[in-house]
């Protein structure tokens, strides 16, 4: 349940790109009748009105989502805020200078944030934070949290690089499905192997 709160946005932003592939003359219409005190000019082109319309409404998703979790008083865990940091600025840069530019290069922002708070941890804090977070679930030897830690590292530093080659060698269309595939299925499933790799190390903490 919380993986689809998490997905909240990124799931609206897929839905909505698509809607405004399909219905570009109205897509154009709504980023002019609402969006026309934001992006620059007033106006936008039908080509790029889907993806404005879709960075429009993740923004307000992503509002929407911390406030939330604020007025219900639940914690917000520091991905959550460093997510909604960056999609604040690449998104409000996306609509304010109509550039898809930017909204494609918030997943690689966010992925190296992700990477760059992992290396800091480990290299200079001394903190692994994989084991901060579930070291009082499993009980792994030393060694294993580190090869995790540096797993996490790699994947969201491959995972930015990747999203790069995708947005700059395919359509704005491909890109956003692997956006979705990426969230729903690759990071699942980097998840699942990882635990079939890790389950003869576990061991069951002491009583």
């Amino acid at each position: 349940m919380k993986f689809l709160f998490d997905m909240f946005p990124v799931l609206l932003f897929f839905i909505t790109f698509k809607w405004g592939e399909r219905n570009v003359t109205t897509a154009q219409s709504l980023v002019s009748d609402y969006l026309s005190g934001i992006v620059s000019g007033g106006a936008t082109t039908a080509e790029l009105a889907p993806i404005l319309l879709a960075t429009a409404v993740t923004l307000v998703a992503s509002i929407l989502q911390i406030g939330y979790l604020l007025v219900s008083r639940k914690k917000v865990d520091a991905m959550l805020w460093i997510s909604f940091i960056i999609i604040m600025v690449f998104g409000g840069a996306t609509l304010y200078f109509q550039s898809e530019a930017f909204i494609k290069w918030k997943p690689t922002v966010l992925y190296w944030c992700y990477c760059g708070a992992f290396a800091l941890a480990q290299f200079v804090f001394r903190t692994n934070l994989i084991q901060a977070a579930m070291g009082s679930q499993i009980k792994l030897p030393a060694p294993v949290w580190t090869r995790l830690s540096y797993a996490w590292m790699i994947y969201f530093l491959a995972m930015g690089i990747i999203n790069l080659y995708v947005a700059y060698n395919f359509s704005t269309d491909t890109w956003a499905n692997f956006k979705l595939i990426a969230v729903v299925a690759i990071m699942p499933a980097f998840v699942i192997i990882q635990s079939l790799f890790l389950a003869k190390y576990m061991e069951e903490p002491a009583q």
